[in-house]
């Protein structure tokens, strides 16, 4: 058991560090302010080629798996960019995923290389109001009209709606049934058509530079050639993107976590009062220990998912202990690194309190700490299904 990075994933590291090195605390500072999408951060990201960081080397992907992508992710959630950086170029590295393993070979052509190159920015939309996380109540439907599909319904919490070109639609084209609730479901990836899609940005707690939205649709046209695979199997193909999502979320959890712990360190040792640093007391040094001590067993446990999903192997247990216990951990260190900065931990100009804000979504999305610990009764411990 070797727990030493390779030299081509230290060089991974290191490339995204030398590629977002510009983009300091005062840029990410200045986005949470203006709520300005990080256009330039996400040019950079893309010409770096690191967009591409875990898709196939055929269409212009570096052809790596979920392990050095999490590292990457690890790494610009820990540059101080927080959710900001992450969510911005999120989507488009683990997004594809359908498209590569169910799309046709012309639609990997058509689709792949822009979203590598950074021209294509998506958005995905599957969550709706009256569904939550029961995504067999979805209602949006997308009706068959000629070589196409139209589409009729509401989503929410969409992410990047407001910057997106293109987006990735999961819609009813069958009615639900009660033996078979899944069924039906089909996925689109397509132009996002703002002539027939309505797009209203939810103002919300933290990640302000990364818009979150609701998008109602009345009547946009999707042509045949847009679907994803085959007609009514489109919840099967989302489902074998969620491993891979928890486990980014989980990196970037343990980054803004480092981040925050590092702060408080470096505050903590700088800071004196009563004429020694405030980082001799015990009542500061404890809670930082047991921060870092926490994100390195996270930080484990997401690389153990890591390994295991890019083996091929089961993983559904581990990466939903790994984004558990990464945002446990994670929310812990921001809130320590608040509370070792006294008074200043509230101040905008330390960015501690950035920090916990956009921290806070991940026990939220994309999917709660409950349902992972739901997850892991039923699956790990043969418990019965509780909802």
């Amino acid at each position: 058991m070797d727990f030493e990075l390779s030299d081509d994933r230290k060089a991974i590291v290191d490339g995204v560090a030398r590629t977002i090195g510009a983009f300091g605390d005062a840029y990410w500072l200045e986005r949470d302010r203006d709520g300005e999408f990080p256009h330039a951060f996400y040019e950079a990201v893309a010409a770096g080629g690191w967009l591409g960081i875990s898709l196939p080397e055929a269409y212009g992907g570096a052809g790596l798996g979920v392990t050095e992508a999490a590292l990457m992710m690890e790494t610009m959630a820990g540059s101080g960019g927080a959710m900001a950086a992450a969510s911005s170029v999120h989507m488009n590295v683990f997004g594809p995923r359908a498209i590569v393993s169910h799309g046709s070979e012309e639609q990997k052509r058509r689709w792949l290389p822009p979203l590598i190159e950074g021209r294509y920015k998506m958005c995905f939309a599957v969550t709706e109001p009256n569904a939550g996380l029961d995504t067999s109540r979805i209602a949006t439907r997308a009706e068959r009209d000629g070589e196409g599909y139209v589409v009729h319904g509401q989503k929410i919490w969409t992410s990047t709606a407001q910057v997106s070109d293109k987006i990735m639609l999961l819609a009813r084209t069958a009615p639900r049934r009660d033996d078979a609730p899944t069924e039906g479901l089909s996925l689109f990836f397509a132009d996002l058509d703002r002539g027939t899609a309505r797009v209203r940005e939810i103002e919300k707690m933290g990640r302000k530079a990364v818009d979150s939205n609701e998008i109602w649709f009345d009547g946009m046209r999707i042509p045949e050639t847009d679907r994803i695979g085959e007609e009514g199997k489109g919840f099967r193909y989302i489902l074998e993107s969620l491993n891979p999502e928890r486990i980014l979320v989980a990196a970037e959890a343990v980054g803004i976590g480092r981040d925050a712990v590092r702060r408080a360190a470096r505050y903590a040792g700088e800071r004196v009062v009563f004429e020694r640093p405030i980082g001799a007391n015990q009542g500061i040094q404890h809670p930082l220990a047991a921060s870092w001590s926490a994100l390195e067993a996270a930080h484990l446990a997401t690389m153990k998912a890591a390994w295991l999903y890019d083996r091929g192997e089961s993983c559904g247990i581990e990466a939903n202990a790994a984004k558990y216990l990464a945002v446990e951990a994670g929310f812990e260190a921001c809130k320590q690194a608040v509370a070792s900065h006294g008074g200043m931990g509230y101040a905008r100009e330390f960015h501690v309190e950035r920090l916990m804000r956009e921290i806070v979504m991940l026990q939220l999305a994309p999917v709660s700490q409950h349902l992972a610990l739901n997850y892991i009764a039923e699956r790990a411990l043969g418990l019965p299904k509780s909802y």
